[in-house]
């Protein structure tokens, strides 16, 4: 079969070549899965750059964690009747594959509503969003002031915050994202480039309570939103857009009780109660399935186009995920 591959860790451009490999074989519990599509997710670049949590074994690593798919096989102890069932799955590896395996009790039914571009990133990136708003400090009636508001967890927190009744200011660095997101519809958006955005933030919000700010930039940002937290509020960071070290005041740290912790959705999915799993996943679906979680795509790319694929991907205003299909 053929698959986007590397043998070194580096910048994804360089080192994926797509080739022929070995067709894989479900072990006990486990599934091969004929790909359809799958989505280019920054956290896939960063395994191939080496510096992720999880560093898969070299040389030919096969990329993607995520994707929707048809079961072609099945191993021993699974039911050979889901073979030809449509899915999704994510947090798994080797998804840039025309087939790949995943283990069975991790697969998704999607329904008939449910396109393939929206199946095949209904998981990795809503479920990350929706499990950080279920730990957040702020609930009905709160605010919550979230950056890099135009990527796909910012997008899906609005969607998400405004079910369930939580007030969002969306930071954006761009003048042109915040316009994008404003003719989208989108309430609230400021532009961290223009000078007064923290008054802005300060008369939107008015008397009400800032308990989380979620911090996916770093840099100077992540003072100014300890600046416009609420006392006891809290600073969760979610990624480092700029990779520059968090600058934070000690005396407003102090002073207001705030505390700042990380979030990392692979752990958080691989710690949480199967229960709670269960009900944030069909809260998505249902979502998905009311038309009100609409997940854009940035060009879909053959596996044979793996080159042009990754520089779509970093490249920055595009509208959603780029897709890999065999």
């Amino acid at each position: 079969m053929k698959a986007a591959v590397h043998d070194r860790f580096g910048e994804p451009v360089d080192v994926l070549e797509t080739r022929d490999i070995a067709m894989p074989e479900p072990k006990p519990g486990e599934v091969r899965v004929r790909t359809t599509l799958s989505p280019v997710h920054n956290h896939d670049l960063w395994t191939i750059r080496g510096n992720y949590g999880y560093k898969p074994p070299l040389p030919g690593a096969v990329g993607g964690s995520e994707a929707a798919g048809i079961v072609e096989a099945v191993g021993d102890g699974v039911d050979t009747g889901m073979i030809g069932q449509r899915i999704a799955i994510a947090g798994v590896h080797g998804t840039w594959a025309e087939y790949f395996i995943a283990p069975a009790n991790g697969l998704l039914p999607l329904p008939e509503q449910i396109s393939d571009e929206l199946g095949a990133q209904l998981i990795a990136m809503p479920f990350s969003a929706i499990s950080l708003l279920e730990v957040l400090k702020a609930k009905e009636g709160d605010w919550i002031i979230q950056t890099a508001a135009n990527g796909a967890v910012g997008r899906i927190m609005m969607v998400l915050a405004k079910a369930r009744g939580i007030h969002l200011v969306s930071l954006v660095r761009r003048a042109e994202a915040a316009e994008e997101l404003r003719q989208a519809g989108i309430e609230n958006v400021l532009t961290t480039s223009d000078e007064d955005w923290m008054a802005a933030a300060r008369t939107l919000i008015g008397d009400g309570s800032v308990m989380s700010a979620i911090d996916s930039v770093g840099g100077e940002l992540s003072a100014d939103l300890v600046d416009l937290l609420s006392p006891d509020g809290e600073l969760v960071v979610f990624g480092t857009a700029t990779g520059a070290p968090m600058q934070l005041s000690s005396g407003a740290l102090i002073m207001k009780h705030i505390t700042v912790k990380g979030f990392w959705g692979s752990r958080v999915s691989a710690d949480m109660d199967p229960a709670l799993r269960k009900q944030l996943i069909t809260e998505l679906v249902q979502l998905a399935l009311q038309g009100d979680l609409a997940l854009d795509t940035g060009g879909v790319y053959r596996l044979d186009q793996i080159g042009e694929a990754m520089k779509a991907a970093l490249k920055p205003g595009r509208a959603g995920k780029v897709m890999l299909k065999p």
